[in-house]
């Protein structure tokens, strides 16, 4: 393995040459130009659907191009990583000192996971310096259009399905946006009732040299992929002429995953990015497009119980990344046991067993997992899941019910009905039933119906 130190000092500089677009009939090709000399080369591209067959001549559409090369940094920080360069020259586009301090942070608490898995004690000032060799735009501004209508991010999980089923009671005209589709995205479309001319299909392709390098021991690691959602849905909404997009984030996503520390696997979810997020768009873009979370004031508690009244989903979610390339629950990773247990209050365990076609809850071999889940080590799972308190809570509900009905509990709910934290968090099982986080930018109309669906008409103060 290379490190951190020996690779800054062996590859002292990372460029953003420029970006190229080739159009099609149908699509917009983007293929973005990278470099840390002495190393490598990189070309990864991106594919967006064209509404027609017009031309979009993105060259003189200085909006457009400002959201394609803001893509191409974050795209950046993946092929970055492989050897953190300290000196980061932005050849592709002009950036003023506040849009580097917004990227310098989100660069940061984005490889918050990165820089813990890899013992790299990595300072948020001297971590980066980013170059702009700056460069005067040129081009039309396109103001913005009459838009309408709203774009969805689809990953294939519960969040996605139940912002589509709050969204249908909007009467906005509904597009679902998915990037390299994949079995469960398709089948949450098809579930929805949408058909596939109500998806927009983006391509991400990976440069190979960089896995490569991977291989090879130069440094590898999380980053933060929902920024990359973010600013390719913009253009994707931008292009189709919609109104909204509607993540599918919750509030359980701003707790941090390492306790006590700024390490969180999901900052690119958290308020604090969308807060962002929205205000750089709205400063340094301007595209009309609003962003922002359906599910924000939401736990995923909370989702849990909606999704349960969505059975048309249940066969066809996936939220399991080991078992992604072959469209499965593998059943035997921290992010299965998370959807497991925040399920278990709402639908029977039986139901739970045959949708991932194996009892978690009997194997022995996932107690380190349920451990950290519950609080009970420091560290959470390295994955998208709720919060401490939540899963505690999906617990003692779960542990009540069943006994209640004499049904036998399964291993990990009888080991945890013997610890301390049953004690403890038995008496707060309710407290997510109507939770409300006030922290989120849902507009007023798709807030009441958030507050229709979600809490009796009535938002908790």
């Amino acid at each position: 393995m290379k490190t951190y130190e020996s690779c800054r000092k062996d590859f002292p500089s990372f460029y953003y040459n420029n970006f190229a677009c080739v159009e099609t009939a149908d699509s917009l090709k983007v293929t973005y130009h990278f470099e840390i000399p002495g190393l490598a080369t990189f070309s990864p591209t991106w594919t967006f659907p064209k509404p027609d067959a017009e031309a979009l001549h993105p060259e003189n559409d200085t909006k457009l191009q400002t959201m394609l090369f803001s893509l191409g940094m974050v795209e950046l920080i993946s092929y970055w990583k492989i050897a953190c360069p300290p000196g980061v020259i932005i050849r592709a586009g002009a950036l003023d000192q506040e849009q580097i301090l917004w990227w310098k942070k989100l660069y940061f608490l984005g490889l918050g996971e990165f820089f813990y898995t890899n013992g790299i004690e990595a300072d948020p000032d001297t971590f980066m310096e980013i170059i702009p060799e700056v460069r005067p735009s040129s081009g039309v501004e396109h103001p913005a259009g009459s838009l309408e209508g709203c774009l969805i991010p689809i990953g294939g999980g519960k969040d996605s399905a139940c912002t589509i089923e709050l969204l249908k009671k909007s009467g906005l005209a509904l597009k679902t946006y998915i990037i390299n589709p994949r079995g469960a995205t398709r089948k949450t479309v098809e579930a929805a009732g949408l058909t596939s001319a109500d998806s927009l299909i983006a391509g991400r392709t990976l440069d190979p040299r960089m896995l490569e390098l991977n291989r090879e021991g130069y440094l590898n690691g999380h980053t933060p992929f929902s920024a990359l959602v973010a600013f390719s849905s913009l253009i994707t909404a931008y292009l189709h002429g919609l109104k909204y997009i509607a993540l599918s984030n919750e509030s359980s996503a701003n707790e941090s995953t390492v306790a006590g520390s700024s390490v969180n696997h999901q900052y690119s979810k958290s308020f604090e990015f969308e807060r962002d997020f929205h205000k750089y768009e709205k400063r340094y873009i301007d595209s009309g497009v609003y962003y922002f979370s359906m599910l924000r004031p939401l736990s995923e508690f909370q989702i849990a119980k909606y999704f349960s009244g969505l059975p048309a989903y249940h066969d066809v979610f996936r939220s399991c990344n080991a078992g992604s390339k072959k469209d499965i629950w593998c059943g035997h990773c921290p992010k299965c046991l998370f959807v497991f247990l925040i399920l278990s209050p709402f639908l029977s365990h039986a139901r739970l067993t045959e949708i991932f076609g194996t009892d978690m809850l009997m194997d022995e071999s996932m107690l380190t997992d349920f451990r950290k889940l519950t609080g009970l080590a420091a560290e959470k799972p390295f994955e998208c899941v709720g919060s401490r308190d939540e899963v505690n809570a999906a617990i003692c509900l779960t542990i009540e019910q069943m006994e209640a009905t004499g049904e036998k509990l399964p291993y990990l709910l009888a080991w945890y009905r013997e610890q301390p934290v049953y004690e403890v968090s038995f008496p707060q099982r309710h407290a997510f039933q109507r939770r409300y986080d006030p922290s989120h930018l849902l507009p007023p109309a798709l807030l009441r119906i958030l507050a229709d669906e979600c809490y009796e008409g009535e938002l908790p103060c």
